[in-house]
C-alpha cells in the first residue's frame, strides 16, 4: 500500500509541472501519427478506422470522459499497465498522444 500512496503523491507533485511544460511541447499531429502506429491495433484512434478490439475504449470516448485531462493521461501512459502493452514512450511522445486524444473532445 505504501508504494501506491507514494505514486499518488508523486502524481500530485508532478502534474502541475508536467502540465506547464506539456502545454508548450505538445504536438497533437505527432500524437496522431504515434497513435495510428502503436494504438490502432486495439483502440479506434480515428473516426475513419474500421477495426479495433471491442473491449477497449475509442480515443474519442476517452476524450469525452468526465474529468479528462491530457496531463493525467500522459502520466498514465508513462506508467506500465497490465492491460496495455508496455510501449517505451518518451515523455514527449506520451504528451503528444494525450494532446491528440484531447483534440478529439
Amino acid at each position: 500500500m505504501r508504494g501506491r500512496t507514494g505514486r499518488i503523491w508523486l502524481l500530485l507533485a508532478v502534474i502541475p509541472v508536467f502540465g506547464i511544460s506539456s502545454a508548450f511541447a505538445a504536438d497533437a499531429d505527432h500524437g496522431a501519427d504515434l497513435a495510428k502506429r502503436w494504438c490502432a491495433s486495439c483502440h479506434l484512434v480515428t473516426s475513419s478506422q474500421t477495426q479495433a478490439s471491442a473491449d477497449v475504449p475509442s480515443f474519442a470516448s476517452i476524450a469525452r470522459r468526465p474529468g479528462f485531462s491530457p496531463e493525467r493521461l500522459a502520466f498514465f501512459l508513462l506508467d506500465p499497465h497490465p492491460k496495455m502493452p508496455n510501449f517505451p514512450l518518451s515523455r514527449n511522445e506520451a504528451t503528444d498522444i494525450a494532446a491528440y486524444i484531447g483534440s478529439l473532445r
